[in-house]
């Protein structure tokens, strides 16, 4: 990732605007100060921060808007060290443009820690300025001066004045350094920890154009695109001529493509004056494909293969700490079991789509992206284009978890665009974005571990069967060598085994956490029912006692104390050990760290006579730092992590049949339904840490919660998934 570098000269400009404003904004040359002044600009579109004549403060929100409240408390950072009242700010949606907002992306929970410091700095140094505007204006010394609520206060005299009367003023002042600027204090924030609805809710709830499928400019076109069912197959042949005669229809081509299966893939395209018309050509068109070495993979194969490696060493040797064989021979107990979970769709309810204009040598372009600068190279080195000739536009996102990090349906949308001469709308299918996913990688863990005679874990030994190319794991399909338990269990063994695989993967809300949370923490409780245990004890006895723990390098630390934190709140709230469950009912734990927050997690769970499963309650404890910067968006993030992970537990798989994905729609990769949702209820643990992120720690200990309470429901263990496969009256 690109970072914004920080200093005094490039981190803030000032400029004045035509009628008195001031403008504050990163990497803003004198000189283009000046041009846009000059031209009576009202906004300098690399600006954070505007403050017009009139008073109106404008901020813009620099990331890509997914859902995840981004657009709404990054703002709040400003508007918390500005001072000014929330309500009456306007915020815009930046355009795409690394060189004026630093790194400009949605994904790994990670806008809290790279902006809580950044962003308050860019509304504490205006705050600054404007009160030493009102102090030269007055001739007092600044010291006597403070701000609040827009306004500027004398305190001696009484004398006040709003920030529109000062903008002109402080355009002149030279801009501090903002590390010297001092930040409030947390306990007069008036803002940030504050319940702050959504900034685009209004227009979500009444339907007003926001999402890139509803981007529309003038002389647009309507194009669909099909591609090989296996990835990487190309076109052999396919009746464009027909095509190209029926109703609506202006351009069907054969587009070659590339070899990267995240960028420009082979198909044809189909152009037309509608939607309508471009999806009724396609259904008439039939197409021929050279379908490569993928056709011959399939789920079924990967799980023989996998079977079969049970009890073989692994091909790669990750971790090895102790003796495993001898603590093994040694233990009072042994437990082994395999897990498995399968590849999953990301599915977000707005299928991929993108608007692109090329039009003499540029192009713009309009994207329900969460990663627009990679979008922007691989559309400049496709098309042979200068990236300093593209414009993205950022839309708000109609669901992403991780698929828009990709941006092979910006590519597409530029080079129809390209080729038809003419602005091109792609839209793909419900079916489209099922079958051309980059899907969560499925995974198998082979896995043997022992406990002493004190119930404690001597012994622990994975060999994780996965996908890639023997030295390097497939995107997504990896796993760290410190992940936990590894340093917590004296003998511990971690080896991979990768399968080749044709299939492109990438990252799906809490990538690899989503899956290993499942396999370890339920592994977990097995050790802990055979050490004869409370899971919560076993669990507390395992993590030991608070310090932070780290590989020989010093990195991977891992904070056992605010994991025992967590564990301990959840415990509490849930009641664990003094609630008295009816019969086919139980509680389950689990807990993880990733993405820089601790969650710990129980379940409530009831299984009906015929093995049905619902799951009426989960509590949820988290550690994300010092502050909650925006609780509405937090626990909103929270529930839906929760509700998320539910889904996929109960649901979700995508299965290989020929290198072709079988599942097409929600009714074969269904959803979580409203009626099997279940309340949660949230509660952070505040601690002297730097805030962290909130899109993704949440949702991997619900897996495991949920497993571990159908066991104490029904005595059956869960190691496969998804839910539907698993008989619990077997």
């Amino acid at each position: 990732m690109d970072t914004l570098a920080v200093n005094r000269r490039s981190f803030l400009r000032v400029s004045a605007l035509a009628g008195g404003g001031f403008v504050l904004g990163a990497h803003l040359s004198a000189e283009d100060a000046l041009a846009a002044a000059d031209a009576g600009a009202a906004f300098a579109p690399n600006a954070f921060v505007k403050i017009a004549a009139d008073g109106v403060v404008t901020v813009v929100a620099k990331n890509p808007e997914v859902g995840q409240g981004i657009k709404t408390m990054l703002p709040m950072l400003i508007a918390e060290e500005l001072d000014v009242d929330f309500k009456d700010i306007r915020i815009e949606q930046a355009l795409s443009d690394p060189a004026k907002y630093g790194n400009q992306f949605a994904g790994g929970s990670q806008a809290t820690p790279q902006n809580w410091d950044e962003h308050r700095r860019f509304g504490a140094v205006a705050r600054t300025m404007l009160v030493s505007a009102a102090a030269a204006t007055w001739g007092v010394p600044e010291s006597e001066c403070y701000a609040s609520r827009a306004t500027v206060h004398h305190r001696p005299s009484g004398r006040k004045t709003g920030y529109g009367d000062l903008a002109a003023k402080a355009a002149t002042l030279p801009v501090p350094d903002p590390k010297s600027v001092t930040l409030k204090d947390p306990k007069d924030f008036r803002i940030i920890g504050q319940f702050t609805p959504g900034v685009d809710n209004p227009k979500v709830v009444t339907g007003q154009p926001l999402y890139g499928i509803d981007v529309k400019v003038p002389g647009m076109l309507h194009a669909v695109y099909e591609k090989c069912p296996v990835f990487g197959g190309k076109v052999a042949t396919a009746n464009l001529e027909e095509v190209k005669t029926l109703p609506g229809v202006r351009h069907a081509f054969v587009v070659e493509g590339t070899a990267n299966l995240e960028g420009l893939n082979p198909g044809v395209a189909i152009v037309a004056d509608s939607f309508w018309a471009a999806q009724s050509a396609r259904k008439k068109l039939h197409v021929t494909w050279n379908e490569g070495e993928t056709a011959s993979q399939s789920s079924e194969g990967f799980a023989k293969r996998a079977a079969e490696l049970r009890g073989q060493p692994g091909g790669k040797s990750l971790r090895s700490d102790g003796d495993l064989d001898a603590a093994i021979a040694g233990a009072a107990k042994v437990v082994e079991a395999s897990y498995s979970y399968p590849f999953i769709a990301h599915a977000p309810l707005e299928p991929q789509n993108c608007t692109a204009q090329y039009q003499d040598g540029k192009l713009e372009i309009w994207a329900p992206t969460q990663n627009p600068q990679p979008g922007r190279k691989l559309v400049a080195g496709t098309l042979g284009i200068p990236e300093s000739d593209i414009t993205i536009h950022l839309t708000r996102i109609g669901g992403g978890f991780g698929r828009r990090l990709f941006n092979d349906y910006m590519v597409e949308a530029a080079w129809i665009s390209k080729v038809a001469g003419a602005p091109v709308k792609l839209l793909w299918t419900r079916e489209d974005d099922m079958r051309h996913d980059l899907y969560r990688p499925g995974g198998f863990h082979h896995l043997r571990g022992g406990v002493d005679a004190a119930g404690r874990p001597v012994a622990w030994h994975d060999h994780f069967v996965s996908f890639g190319d023997g030295k390097e794991f497939a995107k997504a399909a990896g796993i760290s060598d410190s992940e936990f338990p590894a340093r917590f269990i004296p003998n511990f063994r971690l080896e991979a085994t990768m399968l080749p695989l044709g299939v492109p993967t990438g990252w799906l809300r809490a990538p690899g956490s989503n899956a290993l949370a499942f396999v370890f923490q339920c592994f977990i409780d097995e050790l802990a029912h055979a050490a004869g245990k409370d899971p919560v004890e076993f669990r507390r006895d395992l993590l030991g006692e608070a310090r932070l723990v780290t590989n020989p390098d010093g990195k991977g630390g891992y904070d056992a104390g605010r994991m025992r934190g967590v564990l301990d709140l959840v415990a509490e709230k849930s009641g664990w050990g003094r609630r008295t469950l009816p019969k086919g009912s139980g509680l389950g734990v689990g807990f993880h760290y990733s993405h820089l927050g601790y969650f710990a997690e129980v379940a409530e769970v009831q299984v009906d006579p015929r093995g049905r499963v619902k799951v009426p309650k989960v509590w949820v404890a988290g550690d994300v730092g010092s502050t909650i910067i925006n609780p509405a968006g937090a626990i909103n993030q929270v529930q839906g992590s929760v509700i998320d992970g539910l889904g996929e537990l109960l649901h979700q798989e995508i299965t290989l049949e020929g290198g072709r994905v079988k599942q097409s729609n929600f009714h074969d990769h269904p959803l979580i339904r409203m009626s099997e949702a279940p309340e949660v209820e949230v509660h952070f643990r505040k601690t002297e840490n730097s805030p962290t992120g909130l899109g993704e720690p949440a949702l991997p200990p619900l897996v495991p919660a949920v497993c571990n309470a159908i066991f104490a429901a029904t005595g059956k263990r869960v190691r496969t998934l998804p839910l539907s496969k698993v008989n619990l009256l077997a």
